[in-house]
């Protein structure tokens, strides 16, 4: 099984080793054919507090760390 890799935004940065990532994805609607944009957030492990709010990140799924973590942040795109 191919490991999980997206991209997003950070949207949040105060809780010690993690960050909230906000991914947009675009869908379509099925009867209106209207592109509508889904936003899921994502907790993801910082191990060095590294990351701002605004930084593009690529993340990937990794075992749990926490009841809600289980993301890791692999490098920064761009801020």
């Amino acid at each position: 099984m191919p490991i999980k890799e997206v991209i997003g935004e950070v949207i949040s940065n105060k809780m010690n080793k993690t960050i909230t990532v906000a991914v947009i994805k675009k869908v379509s609607h099925k009867k209106y054919k209207k592109i509508l944009s889904k936003t899921k957030k994502y907790y993801a492990h910082d191990e060095h507090n590294n990351y701002l709010i605004g930084d593009i990140v690529k993340i990937q799924e990794i075992r749990p760390i926490s009841k809600n973590k289980c993301w890791k942040v692999i490098k920064k795109i761009y801020k």
